[in-house]
């Protein structure tokens, strides 16, 4: 058994094996568990010792051990429509060139933020049946360039499994890359440092079509010297590494703290990538989400404090119609915005103008107004 593995079963998923160490009451430790019974919670030794116990604001404690905000009514399970858009079984095909692969229902640490918390998915073996029929609808859709094999996190995959990935899409000639949803060089950096043999058959199949880890740092503590070890691991084996922030309330809600995390990850080699707006889902948007003026001037604040490369940054939400960038404020009421994606032909490219509310958080609707 590898230390990852090792790691994983040493991990708490139940908060009663912490009620002692955040000196929860017992009445308060019930409706946690009530909160775990509904999403579930994990977290493994590693991540958990990055949570200082003397600040009960600690940001790294937020994204991993369950709150009572979470019970607050309101938000929805599926903000982003992927049910509508599955085309098999654990397969999903919203963007024309893009296909998103659901491989497992399994992270390395369970966000409390997380769009998917009602564990959309299948277990990897479940999905698994359904790979060569997923790389035979690639195939058969060649204006598909690229995939992303998420989960749950694609690295909690077996070995084998993750093999079996690339054996039957590495070869498949429209393809120009392979991507890798993980936050394990975040949350579990030992599943990269500690196995050469996942690292081998990375090194082989990158010798033949370019793969890409897209990862989620979110707050500069998670930048530490085992992190820094694994994407250095994964740089050698000529891999690239990208990062999406999500901005979230009470870890990075900040100018300062989002400037030092972009500057962190590109010190170690992570190319920034996307800010995402905080998406409302049940059990989340009543304690993360942030409203899109104040995260506009925060994102912005952020991209002041960087050299080139930390300003790679798009802020942008991942709509039902598309991934919308957030483009700016007018000052008036309004926000300017613009499809970076989208799902129908008629928003490719497009710029809209939109009123927003000081405390609004996110377009349920998109009613474009004059500019």
């Amino acid at each position: 058994m590898t230390i990852w593995q090792e790691l994983l079963q040493q991990g708490f998923d139940d908060m009663r094996e912490l009620q002692d160490k955040f000196c929860v009451s017992e009445e308060e430790l019930q409706e946690l568990c009530g909160i775990q019974e509904k999403f579930p919670m994990y977290v493994n030794p590693y991540y958990f010792s990055l949570i200082d116990m003397d600040d009960p604001n600690d940001p790294i404690k937020k994204m991993c051990i369950p709150s009572l905000s979470e019970l607050n009514v309101g938000g929805a399970k599926d903000t982003s429509g992927e049910q509508d858009n599955t085309v098999i079984t654990g397969m999903q095909h919203k963007y024309r060139q893009t296909v998103l692969i659901l491989s497992t229902n399994q992270c390395a640490m369970y966000c409390r933020h997380c769009f998917r918390k009602r564990m959309v998915g299948l277990t990897s073996e479940e999905t698994a049946e359904y790979i060569s029929d997923m790389a035979q609808y690639v195939r058969e859709h060649p204006e598909v360039d690229n995939i992303l094999i998420s989960g749950g996190d694609a690295f909690l995959n077996s070995n084998a499994i993750i093999k079996r990935y690339l054996d039957e899409f590495i070869n498949i000639p429209h393809l120009n890359l392979i991507r890798f949803g993980t936050r394990t060089p975040v949350v579990l950096p030992q599943r990269i440092t500690g196995d050469p043999e996942l690292m081998n058959i990375l090194v082989k199949y990158a010798e033949k079509k370019q793969i890409y880890v897209v990862t989620q740092f979110n707050h500069p503590k998670e930048v530490t010297e085992e992190s820094r070890a694994a994407v250095r691991t994964l740089l050698r084996a000529g891999i690239v590494v990208k990062n999406q922030t999500v901005l979230l309330r009470g870890v990075n809600d900040s100018p300062e703290v989002l400037g030092e995390l972009l500057r962190k990850v590109v010190s170690i080699g992570v190319v920034p990538y996307y800010v995402f707006q905080c998406r409302p889902v049940t059990g989340v948007h009543s304690q993360f989400q942030v409203p899109l003026r104040e995260a506009y001037r925060i994102v912005e604040g952020a991209k002041v404090m960087q050299d080139g490369q930390g300003k790679c940054i798009r802020y942008a939400m991942s709509h039902v119609t598309g991934k919308i960038e957030i483009l700016g404020d007018l000052g008036d009421g309004r926000m300017l915005f613009k499809y970076h994606q989208a799902k129908y032909e008629k928003d490719f490219g497009r710029i809209f103008v939109q009123k927003v509310e000081d405390n609004q958080c996110w377009l349920d609707t998109i009613d474009p107004v004059e500019l």
